[in-house]
């Protein structure tokens, strides 16, 4: 699809701050493909940027008015990271130049076209994953929008000729109201992002209202199994919904789950309580069955047939840094995961628990956020039990001050004293990387796990062990 939405007709050339991002990145691909002139700019250098320098996109170290000026956009889209005092910012606001946030320009694409919404706190960039790949093997070339690296279509985004749009769409900043899906998914809705909801039935409420903005005769795709979701329903006057879950109290289910040693799942699809067919997948853990499910209900409300659904899924690979595997040195696997809500390790590590049940699990985690860690140190503490043996590392800041009293601290004083032993309290990386190499061994599974750059921990791991004469071989597996 080439046509143009009519907001977007006003602009020919787009400047977007912050564009080395996952978000921002996708959205400066799309706009490319459409056929605008963009340029960007970001404080350093990230694999995004590569992708879009690689398609003819400007790209600029750094904020400053000279950009404004060299690439004189007609708009300028600034990522939610881009504070408001910033001299480029203000510099294009003084010309006359509208501004925009990314999701604004996004929906502006988003509600032009048949629109699969994701949304939740968790589980939101794999479920769009697994739908955006049964649409491609169903050969209906949607458009796809993904918070993070897609695997299967090697990016994050793609600009289809298809009337569908599939995106994954942010609840961080109450953005996601903007979007009007004509399918509309949540995950779940957990309590997180505390600088924007002060509590839990904030975050219901923002839910409910990216519901209640669906398109005439929109579905909703509502996970059952999920707290915050059964509040929301318990809550609203929502109709057309389609549930799923585990078992038979929902209009999808799953029953009969097999997680498979050293990776892997399958499990039996019920559709109004009656066996449909047996999935495979190859990522592991129960919240990415509860994400095939959800995708299952929305390939089905279009019609894609059961063998292409099964298909799509067995052949997912799964996104960047959705529980990657990183390396394999000798017997020692590296593993690398985003999550950085309570939920989230929880979910990571229980997946590994049942992938490499009789390994060590060694887990280094990155607070994110001063404010997320003096709200959750507790839940941080208990999640991350789990494991057989935590390294803490400084809190990994985002955009956020530091705020009096709030560290890593906070997580290792919460735990309890005969879990205490299993935890270690490191003051940087090279800490880290030392202590944990020095520790190896032959059978571990190492994961490193946050929203900051806790990844390079791992690759340094990785290099180190690669280098040790070793009585196994080493072989590196490619990220």
């Amino acid at each position: 699809m080439t046509a143009r939405g009519n907001k977007l007709d006003k602009y020919k050339r787009f400047h977007l701050m912050g564009i080395g991002g996952a978000g921002m990145s996708g959205l400066a691909l799309l706009l490319s493909q459409l056929g605008y002139e963009v340029s960007g700019c970001d404080v350093a250098h990230s694999c995004y940027v590569e992708k879009i320098s690689k398609r003819g996109i400007d790209f600029k170290i750094g904020h400053g008015k000279d950009h404004i000026e060299e690439f004189a956009p007609d708009a300028l889209v600034c990522s939610s990271a881009i504070p408001a005092g910033n001299a480029e910012l203000k510099f294009a606001s003084s010309k006359g130049i509208p501004i925009f946030k990314r999701a604004e320009v996004l929906s502006w694409l988003f509600n032009d076209r048949s629109g699969i919404g994701v949304a939740g706190t968790h589980g939101k960039t794999t479920t769009a994953s697994m739908i955006g790949l049964m649409f491609e093997l169903a050969n209906m070339n949607p458009t796809v929008a993904i918070g993070g690296e897609l695997c299967d279509i090697g990016g994050n985004a793609k600009l289809g000729e298809g009337s569908h749009m599939i995106a994954e769409l942010d609840e961080s900043d109450g953005s996601f109201e903007l979007f009007r899906s004509e399918v509309a998914v949540v995950t779940n809705a957990d309590w997180d992002h505390v600088d924007h909801y002060p509590h839990f039935h904030s975050v219901v409420n923002a839910f409910e209202r990216f519901l209640c903005n669906r398109k005439d005769d929109g579905v909703a795709v509502l996970c059952g199994e999920d707290k915050g979701v059964q509040v929301l329903i318990e809550d609203s006057a929502l109709d057309n919904v389609v549930t799923y879950g585990w078992g038979t109290s929902w209009d999808w289910g799953a029953i009969d789950v097999s997680h498979k040693a050293g990776g892997g799942t399958s499990f039996k699809v019920l559709h109004k309580g009656k066996f449909i067919d047996t999935v495979e997948l190859r990522v592991s853990g129960d919240h990415n069955v509860l994400n095939a499910l959800a995708a299952c209900a929305v390939a089905n409300l279009y019609s894609i047939p059961m063998e292409v659904i099964k298909e799509a899924l067995k052949r997912f690979s799964g996104a960047k840094r959705r529980l990657q595997h990183m390396g394999k040195i000798g017997e020692v696997d590296i593993f690398d995961d985003y999550g950085h809500h309570p939920s989230e390790i929880n979910a990571t590590l229980m997946a590994l628990k049942k992938i490499f049940p009789e390994r060590r699990i060694t887990a280094i985690f990155q607070p994110h956020r001063y404010t997320r860690t003096a709200a959750m140190y507790k839940e941080f503490a208990e999640s991350l039990m789990v494991a057989d043996k935590v390294f803490l590392m400084p809190i990994y800041p985002a955009d956020e001050a530091p705020i009096e009293g709030v560290s890593s601290s906070l997580i290792y004083n919460a735990i309890i004293d005969k879990n205490r032993e299993k935890f270690s309290l490191c003051s940087n990386s090279d800490e880290v990387v030392d202590r944990v190499c020095e520790g190896v061994e032959s059978g571990d599974v190492i994961l490193t796990i946050g929203a900051g750059d806790v990844f390079m921990v791992g690759d340094k791991i990785i290099k180190i062990l690669q280098g040790r004469d070793l009585s196994i071989n080493a072989v590196a597996v490619e990220a």
